[in-house]
């Protein structure tokens, strides 16, 4: 076994095999960039090396940077996560020719599945189904957009290279196809620094159902069962569950032979997962998408109902060590399904948002696993993915385990920046998910009614200001002699006023007046409340009317972040805050949605522009977004250029309609 291997990637995998890695007893390098000098990974791990600047292609993605740093620190074996290199031919050669181990396939298996053009050829010639579509590889735009026209549309462009949704674009109008190709590129080329599309057959009423495979180098090569991926936005899973609420027993069998024959053409070794595609009404029909040659993010659902280490496995066989079980051997025990959390906003279309942690409650309990690469006083950048924890629940039957897993979402909080916790109680508490009755267009389907903006409670005003009243009193008691026994003062008792304003929303005005242990509140023209406050650290109770809830509060920087019953909101004190009531553009101003950086800028100043014509693109965590003009006229300020970091809702233009009369 080796003696020391270094983790070439970041965030909660590098944590989560770190943690394997001393388990064995193993030493644990990290390596990191400028903008990650302070993160989880590296205070874990034995060995910490910097290689390189905040931009990936500087740092996580420099094979010479990663290669040197092993032979700096003695690393026999490089763990490569997944994401970044784990999937770079270039880099398994690389290992190879240092005379480091690769944790992962034989370079001549990522050459034949790792490219997602050359793995349908593969498994079409062997006679597996495969999705309807075009995979020429050196397609240029034009080739691309014929092919589009030929399959069909609705049609998905898929970059040949990487995965996590990242750069797929699903095209409804050939119209679209000239922009949508073009976005495409950009973030294949941005994420995995190669720009080859594909293009398949969008199949819209589908379910995601992957299967994980593991072989070693004896010849064994068995499968893990399978985990179905069919909720998803923008082609990016949101929920992963093992097994399968669709699949027969004998439809598992067919489906994990398939994926096992699919790994042995290849010679392949360690762990991989062969992905499907299959008809939601027809389960018996399924169709290749690709293999991932390498761990997935949804690894751990297999792990909880396996009861196997796929870190420990993959370590093992690199080791050249036989893998412990045979196909008979393996037994699926339970149930267990993972929820991603990520640092985006649902109600602003999933923006990315960043900021410091300033408090975080992370969930305990049977069953429950947490993945987390978050610490208080982290600062969650634009320069990644935005992923920041998976929350993981397992029970003898599903709806044991979802209602466990409803019950840690609701008990994780992470103060300071915005998450999509709230966003994934919802989605697991709708009657179809309920039922098991999954899909790949669920979550486009349900729109609003999963994602849409939802106005902050009055409790919860309410709450934030008992919260400031209370952090402003002196520790010890302090008797007042113009006051009675229940805190007022004699004569009418003053109201301290306080403006508190929710992201997207008005600003509310709060009235306080008391001590925390006897006070009155007033929300809005809302009716005074009685109310006393609790509080632990940054642990508060609040009481208004009798009724007691339990927040996790914090203050900083002029906001005061509170999480409970699986919602946290931050709410930002001001004397005096400007009306957030009219509409974002409305004056003909453009603001970044996000923080990010400008890719793109697509008009000039004094350009003529039509509402809705695209203006400039920003990308933040490798996803991309277009700003366009909120109404018709010209574009008078431009202040940005392409490479121009920009903050949350920093000005990027301004387009100025016709003056009265200028009409035509």
């Amino acid at each position: 076994m080796f003696e020391t291997v270094l983790v070439a990637n970041r965030g909660e995998i590098a944590v989560r095999v770190i943690r394997t890695l001393r388990a064995m007893g193993i030493r644990s390098v990290a390596v990191h960039s400028e903008a990650d000098a302070g993160a989880l990974h590296t205070r874990l791990a034995d060995v910490a090396v910097p290689i390189g600047p905040a931009p990936a292609a500087l740092s996580y993605l420099s094979i010479d940077r990663v290669l040197d740093a092993a032979r700096r620190t003695g690393a026999q074996a490089v763990h490569p996560g997944y994401g970044f290199l784990s999937e770079n031919v270039e880099f398994a050669r690389a290992c190879e020719k240092a005379g480091i181990v690769f944790i992962g396939p034989p370079v001549a298996a990522i050459e034949a599945m790792g490219d997602k053009i050359r793995a349908k050829q593969t498994v079409s010639a062997a006679g597996v189904p495969v999705v309807p579509g075009r995979t020429e590889p050196g397609m240029d735009d034009a080739a691309v957009a014929r092919a589009a026209v030929e399959v069909g549309f609705p049609v998905l462009l898929k970059p040949s290279a990487g995965g996590g949704g990242k750069g797929m674009r699903v095209v409804r109008d050939p119209a679209e196809l000239a922009e949508q190709i073009a976005g495409a590129r950009r973030e294949a080329r941005s994420s995995f620094g190669d720009d080859t599309l594909l293009v398949e057959r969008y199949l819209g009423h589908s379910r995601h159902i992957e299967v994980q495979v593991f072989g070693d180098t004896h010849g064994t090569v068995v499968h893990l069962g399978e985990r179905e991926c069919s909720l998803q936005r923008r082609h990016q899973k949101v929920i992963e569950e093992a097994p399968s609420p669709l699949l027969s027993e004998d439809q598992r069998q067919a489906m994990g032979a398939a994926a096992v024959e699919a790994a042995r053409a290849v010679g392949y070794t360690g762990a991989g997962t062969v992905e499907f595609i299959v008809d939601a009404d027809s389960p018996q029909d399924f169709f290749f998408l690709e293999m991932n040659t390498r761990l997935q993010v949804e690894h751990p659902v297999t792990e909880c109902v396996t009861g196997l280490d796929l870190v420990e496995l993959q370590l093992r066989v690199a080791a050249g060590e036989r893998l412990p079980i045979g196909q008979d051997d393996v037994r699926l025990t339970g149930h267990a399904i993972e929820a991603r959390v990520y640092a985006e906003d649902p109600a602003r279309g999933f923006l990315p948002q960043a900021g410091e942690v300033v408090g975080l409650v992370e969930p305990t309990g049977a069953g429950i696993r947490v993945d987390s690469s978050l610490r208080v006083g982290g600062v969650v950048g634009t320069d990644y993915d935005p992923m920041l924890a998976k929350v993981v629940a397992w029970g003898p039957d599903r709806e044991t385990a979802r209602a466990r897993l409803v019950t840690a979402l609701g008990d994780t909080a992470v103060l300071g920046v915005a998450t999509n916790t709230g966003f994934l109680r919802d989605l697991l508490t709708d009657p179809d998910v309920v039922a098991g009755r999954l899909d790949t267009g669920l979550i486009e389907r349900r729109g609003e009614a999963l994602t849409g903006a939802r106005p902050t409670p009055p409790h919860v005003h309410a709450a934030a200001a008992l919260a400031l009243l209370a952090e402003g009193e002196p520790r010890g008691v302090v008797v007042d002699p113009w006051a009675d026994t229940s805190g007022w003062r004699l004569g009418e008792p003053a109201w301290t006023v306080r403006r508190l304003q929710a992201p997207g929303a008005d600003p509310v005005t709060v009235r306080v007046r008391g001590r925390s242990t006897a006070a009155q509140v007033r929300v809005g023209e809302g009716e005074p409340m009685a109310a006393r406050v609790a509080r632990d650290g940054d642990q508060l109770s609040v009481t208004l009317d009798d009724v007691t809830t339990r927040y996790t509060v914090v203050h900083a920087g002029g906001t005061v972040w509170l999480a409970g019953d699986g919602h946290t909101v931050g709410l930002r004190e001001h004397e005096r805050l400007a009306t957030a009531g009219t509409a974002a553009g409305s004056d003909g101003a453009v603001s970044a949605p996000m923080p990010g950086t400008v890719t793109v800028v697509q008009v000039s100043l004094g350009d003529q522009v039509e509402a809705g014509t695209p203006l400039l693109v920003v990308e933040a965590m490798k996803m991309e977004h277009v700003l366009t003009a909120p109404l018709a006229g010209t574009v008078t300020e431009l202040p940005v250029t392409a490479g121009q970091s920009v903050r949350l809702d920093e000005r990027v233009a301004v387009v100025t309609p016709p003056a009265p009369g200028e009409e035509e």
